[in-house]
């Protein structure tokens, strides 16, 4: 019966809709966007920095990623300069080299668990996710941490996952992690951050105290068990917020 011939087309239509759909990127598409030229200006100074830590790969991801959603109203007009902003609560959004250095560093794959200590404003969050990782991003700042939910959601990225609570200890439920990305200093390596660590994993942390040196730490953990780490550079964080501070 034709009626019948149209209903298979529908849904076999419908089919081809629902697969388009499965294999759709984390975060939707949006509306025009008019920082478009100075987000490819600031990609364009990263690359020509010519950088052999900073993998080409990475700086795609932060060509993708509107960092002026994630920096204060305030702030906007200087979203897309190679430099730290303030977020409010004495915390930073990190500078794209920083960023992108990072990402670099953990290597991130589609369909890899990541988990990100210090939310922030959820920027480097964002990133991570354009991979097409599944990203678990903890905040001890409870503002700081719903703000970035929200600011997450309306962006799209359905692939990162938040919650509110001490970084130091990871998000257990979700262990192991392929990478571990710190995004303000400890004064140690945190044990529970490196149990957390997949075998073959990799984990990026600035380490150091508030007043002294910080440097950028690649810990790696080997098919073994055992833990290889590596000093990097110097770098300034903010200090990793414990419960007990």
């Amino acid at each position: 019966m034709r009626g019948a011939g149209i209903v298979r087309s529908v849904l076999a239509a419908w089919g081809c809709v629902a697969a388009l759909a499965l294999v759709a990127p984390a975060r939707a598409q949006s509306a025009p966007d008019h920082y478009a030229a100075a987000r490819r200006a600031l990609v364009a100074e990263l690359r020509a920095e010519h950088d052999p830590r900073l993998d080409p790969a990475a700086l795609d991801l932060l060509a993708k990623v509107p960092r002026h959603a994630f920096v204060p109203a305030a702030q906007r007009a200087a979203a897309y300069e190679n430099r730290p902003l303030a977020i409010g609560y004495g915390q930073t959004i990190s500078q794209p080299y920083i960023v992108a250095l990072m990402t670099s560093l953990a290597k991130p794959q589609r369909d890899q668990k990541i988990l990100e200590i210090g939310t922030g404003s959820g920027y480097q969050a964002a990133v991570l996710a354009e991979a097409g990782a599944q990203v678990y991003s903890v905040e001890i700042i409870e503002p700081l941490g719903r703000a970035a939910a929200r600011r997450l959601q309306a962006q799209g990225y359905r692939n990162v996952h938040t919650r509110i609570g001490d970084g130091y200890y990871g998000w257990q439920e979700h262990a192991p992690f392929d990478a571990i990305v710190v995004t303000a200093a400890a004064s140690s390596v945190p044990p529970p951050l490196i149990a957390h660590l997949r075998p073959g994993g990799r984990m990026v942390i600035p380490v150091g105290g508030s007043f002294f040196t910080q440097t950028l730490m690649l810990i790696e953990k080997q098919a073994d068990g055992r833990v290889r780490s590596r000093q990097l550079m110097p770098v300034r964080f903010v200090p990793l917020t414990r419960a007990t501070d």
